[in-house]
């Protein structure tokens, strides 16, 4: 069995104390020990040593919500509002990319994830593909394949085709990459259809996902029944009602609440909502820069981490945020809590770390295999040098990762299950042609839109 030892001048295991002049220990896919060089035990001084120097060694970080499918609609998208910006990524989508592009774009994120010391991806997915990415670039991961249908009529036929699309994709599950399901969101899913994807959650024990309370036209359209959702889908004839108080009172009512699913961005809630939330034990994918971008508003961070709610961040597609930078999502959160708290120790550098990584594991129901540093969990690493000038001086290891790192480097090191996949910033395995066909796809979506200047209503 591998044996390797990993120091550098800073272990942050995140469930304990920082490290000075640390090491960290792996014996297979396994984390051995955790601790301080001088403590460490005489039969690993003779294993493999990767000494990572002036550098920040830490748990792998956790994104809670991507659509990997989508990387080569980076910077497509800019300036739409909301419902015109679904209508013309999923028209482009359906006309520009087959299995083999989308199977390309995905695996492209994925690369980028481990350059950016990404480890677990949480994905949502309409075709799957990224499920198959995830396990050929080797990283560890979900991929909630997605389900639409917002007239109720729909229900049925949506049901089986995804009944046969998750046995087809759950027989290639792996210990590291496994399959889930995501009815998409309130928009495109009718309550039936939440209620029908919840019991086929239960019944095959499969995680689940929902993007939820994203908008404030999303809540017009689950509360008044008015707005620019509700004029979309009565213009395809479909029925639209007030449904509920709110889109989590939707999620409750439909039964999917009791499924403990990932809760995706969670910005247009209240009290009473989050009390439902952490009532049944769901979780939260907060993506700030998205949310941000997008012009959707601030989830109430501190309301639902002070519920006991598991809240892990999210980069969501680089088309609503541009890159996949964990750091720079923990930067971004903790300043938002500051501006929305008015108080510039709202969320701590430390604890924004937290967010990207043990509270991420916990929203995923994987903190007991990874998230932090500690023996007996999966060795799941990444490392960022301390080396640079601009990252001089270090007087708090996590404040110089969140606040200063973000965004300025790739990882020095990325590994995934013992195995390494990023050393000295360099992906370790990748295809060289992809680079080429992905200008191609890119260049394809540019003619496309050359042409194709009107939206139409998402499906």
């Amino acid at each position: 069995m591998m044996r390797t030892l990993y120091t550098a001048q800073w272990v942050l295991p995140i469930s304990s104390v920082p490290i000075r002049n640390g090491a960290v220990a792996v014996s297979g896919a396994n984390i051995a020990f955790v601790g301080a060089m001088d403590a460490l035990p005489a039969d690993w001084h003779g294993a493999t040593r990767i000494d990572l120097g002036v550098a920040v060694l830490m748990p792998g970080l956790v994104n809670t919500h991507t659509h990997l499918e989508l990387t080569a609609m980076r910077g497509f998208l800019e300036g739409l509002a909301f419902r015109d910006w679904l209508s013309t990524l999923t028209r482009a989508r359906r006309e520009c990319f087959v299995a083999e592009s989308l199977y390309d774009s995905a695996c492209a994120g994925v690369e980028e994830a481990l350059r950016n010391g990404i480890t677990t991806c949480a994905d949502t997915t309409e075709s799957g593909e990224p499920l198959a990415a995830m396990r050929d670039v080797g990283v560890r991961g979900i991929g909630y394949l997605e389900v639409f249908g917002p007239n109720p009529s729909q229900c049925d036929d949506a049901i089986r085709e995804l009944t046969v699309r998750v046995a087809a994709r759950r027989g290639h599950d792996t210990a590291l990459v496994r399959t889930g399901i995501s009815p998409h969101a309130p928009y495109s899913v009718s309550a039936p259809l939440f209620t029908a994807a919840a019991r086929l959650a239960e019944s095959h024990q499969l995680p689940m996902a929902v993007h939820i309370a994203e908008s404030h036209a999303e809540s017009q359209l689950v509360r008044d029944a008015e707005g620019p959702f509700a004029t979309a889908l009565r213009a395809r004839q479909i029925d639209v009602t007030k449904q509920a108080r709110s889109p989590i009172a939707l999620l409750e009512q439909c039964g999917v609440l009791r499924g403990r699913p990932l809760l995706i961005h969670a910005i247009q809630i209240d009290q009473r909502d989050v009390d439902c939330i952490a009532e049944h034990g769901a979780t939260i994918a907060h993506c700030p820069i998205s949310n941000l971008k997008l012009g959707h508003g601030i989830a109430p961070l501190r309301e639902l981490r002070a519920a006991g709610i598991a809240v892990g961040l999210g980069t969501d597609s680089v088309a609503s945020n541009d890159r996949m930078d964990m750091l720079g999502e923990a930067r971004q959160a903790a300043l938002l809590a500051a501006l929305r708290q008015r108080s510039p120790d709202a969320l701590a550098a430390s604890d924004a770390l937290r967010l990207a990584t043990i509270d991420g594991a916990r929203a995923l129901r994987l903190e007991n295999r990874i998230g932090s540093l500690e023996v007996g969990k999966a060795a799941d690493l990444a490392a960022f040098a301390l080396t640079s000038l601009d990252a001089q001086p270090v007087h708090d290891a996590a404040t110089t990762l969140v606040h200063v790192l973000a965004g300025a480097q790739h990882a020095l090191l990325t590994v995934v299950n013992g195995e390494v996949r990023v050393r000295d910033g360099v992906l370790l395995r990748s295809d060289r042609d992809r680079e080429s066909r992905m200008h191609a796809l890119g260049t394809r979506l540019l003619q496309w839109r050359a042409t194709n200047q009107t939206t139409a209503p998402v499906s």
